[in-house]
C-alpha cells in the first residue's frame, strides 16, 4: 500500500496548476489563521485556563473571548452557551447523546432525517442499543425533508429532532424554522438540533431567530484548523455529559481547552463573516460557473441537490453517467484538481452515498458522483482550468467504459 501510495505521489510531479476543491473533507488554513493561532502555542496563553497563573488567566480569557465571539456569530444569547468540542463529530455526539440520556424519563423516540450526516446516522443506531428507537423522514428529490411526515412522526414520546440545516453533501436548505415550529406544536418539551456546519460562514445563521434548541459547527468547514468545533446549547437546556475527565472551563465537555485551535477557529469565523455578502457572492459566482461549464460541455450530466437560494452557495454535487467516480477523481487528480467523490465518510466503503440514495439516485449514477465546494481564495483561473480539463476526463472515461461494454 505504501508503494503504492509513493508510485501516486511521483506521478504528480510538475504540476504547475493546482485547484483543491475538496473542501468537503478537509481545507487548507489561511495564513491568517496560522498567525493568529502560532503565539498560542509558546508565547502567551499556553497555560491551562483553570489554574491560577499568569499562562492560566491568559487562556482563561482567551477562550472566555473567543465564545463570545462565536455565540455572536451565531446569534446566540451569550457566550455560556457555547461549548467548544475536538469538532463536528464530537459536537453531534454531545447533542445527540446528552440530550438522549437526559430526556430518557420523558420518551425514547429520535426523529432525523433520512440524509443526515454520518456522524449524526451512526449515533442514532447506537442509541438504539439503549433502548431508543429512531424515525428518519423521507426527503424528496432535491433533499427537502417531507413536512407531513415529520409532523406525524412526532408524538408524546418524542424526545429529540435532529434534522441539519443545510446537506453536507448536496447542498439542500433546509427551512428549519418552518421544521422547528412543527415539531413543538406537535410536543413543545421535544429538544431540537440542527448540524449546522454546512450553513455557518455560507448564509445567515442566528439561532435564536430559528428557535433551535442546540446548533453544530465546524472549524475546518469554514477554513480553520481541523479538530476544533463548537455546539450551540440554549440556556436552560440540560444535557448529560457523555465524557468524563479533567473538568475545565466547560461543564459539558471535560480535559484541557486546545487554546490555539479555539483561536485559530474564531480566527477563520471572522475572516468568513467579514465582508460576508462578497464572500458568499464569490463562492456563489465561481460555484456556478463550474456547474455552468460542466453541464455546457458534457451530456449526460445530472445535478444533485436543488438550485438557486435554497442551495448553499459554495456546494456543486453533479453525477456524470457512464463514469466512476473514483477513476474521475484519480484522473482530475493526476492533473492537479482535487475533489472527492461521495462523502469522505462513505467513499472508501464501495456503496452509494446514503444521500443520493435517499433523494432516488441510481447506483450507478451515485457511484459516478463529485462533489466539488469553492472557496472565497479560488480565482476564475482555477475554474477556467477545471472546465478545461474535467469534460476531458469525462469523455476519455467514458470512452474506456463504451469500448470494455462495462456500463
Amino acid at each position: 500500500m505504501v508503494e503504492n501510495v509513493k508510485e501516486l505521489l511521483k506521478a504528480h510531479e510538475g504540476i504547475t496548476h493546482e485547484v483543491y476543491l475538496d473542501n468537503e473533507n478537509s481545507s487548507m488554513v489561511p495564513q491568517e489563521v496560522l498567525d493568529a493561532m502560532t503565539p498560542y502555542y509558546n508565547q502567551r496563553a499556553y497555560g491551562n485556563p483553570t489554574l491560577t497563573h499568569k499562562p492560566g488567566w491568559e487562556a482563561f480569557e482567551t477562550i472566555m473571548e473567543s465564545a463570545q465571539k462565536i455565540s455572536r456569530f451565531m446569534g446566540a444569547k451569550i457566550l455560556e452557551e457555547i461549548t467548544f468540542t475536538p469538532g463536528e463529530t464530537e459536537a453531534n455526539n454531545l447533542a445527540l447523546m446528552g440530550a438522549a440520556f437526559a430526556m430518557k424519563s420523558k420518551g425514547k423516540k429520535i426523529v432525523i432525517s433520512e440524509i443526515e450526516p454520518i456522524n449524526v446516522l451512526h449515533v442514532v443506531e447506537l442509541l438504539q442499543k439503549f433502548g431508543f428507537a429512531t424515525t428518519k423522514i423521507p426527503v424528496d428529490t432535491q433533499g427537502f425533508i417531507d413536512l407531513a411526515k415529520l409532523e406525524e412522526a412526532i408524538d408524546k414520546e418524542t424526545i429529540l429532532v435532529s434534522v441539519s440545516a443545510a446537506n453536507n453533501e448536496i447542498g439542500t436548505v433546509q427551512p428549519v424554522k418552518e421544521v422547528v415550529d412543527i415539531v413543538k406544536a406537535k410536543n413543545s418539551s421535544t429538544l431540537f438540533h440542527t448540524d449546522a456546519s454546512d450553513a455557518y460562514g455560507r448564509m445567515p445563521l442566528n439561532v435564536q431567530d430559528l428557535k433551535v434548541d442546540m446548533a453544530t459547527v465546524s472549524s475546518y468547514k469554514i477554513l480553520g484548523p481541523r479538530g476544533i468545533g463548537a455546539l450551540y446549547v440554549r440556556e436552560g437546556i440540560s444535557l448529560d455529559r457523555i465524557l468524563e475527565g479533567q473538568i475545565g472551563t466547560q461543564k459539558l465537555w471535560p480535559g484541557i481547552e486546545n487554546t490555539p485551535l479555539i483561536v485559530g477557529f474564531t480566527k477563520a469565523s471572522e475572516l468568513a463573516f467579514q465582508n460576508f455578502e462578497a464572500n458568499v457572492n464569490r463562492m456563489r459566482t465561481l460555484r456556478d460557473k463550474l456547474v455552468d461549464g460542466i453541464f455546457n460541455e458534457l451530456s449526460d450530466v445530472k445535478l444533485n441537490g436543488p438550485k438557486g437560494d435554497k442551495r448553499v452557495p459554495d456546494n456543486a454535487n453533479i453525477s456524470f453517467l457512464r463514469c466512476e467516480g473514483e477513476a474521475l477523481t484519480i484522473e482530475l487528480s493526476l492533473k492537479g484538481i482535487y475533489v472527492s467523490s461521495g462523502s469522505a465518510c462513505s467513499r472508501r466503503l464501495l456503496q452509494p452515498s446514503h444521500v443520493l440514495v435517499a433523494i432516488g439516485r441510481r447506483f450507478s449514477e451515485a457511484h459516478g458522483s463529485i462533489l466539488m465546494k469553492t472557496t472565497r481564495y479560488h480565482t476564475e483561473e482555477d475554474i477556467t482550468y477545471v472546465l478545461e480539463v474535467l469534460p476531458n476526463a469525462v469523455k476519455r472515461i467514458r470512452g474506456i467504459v463504451g469500448s470494455t461494454g462495462v456500463d
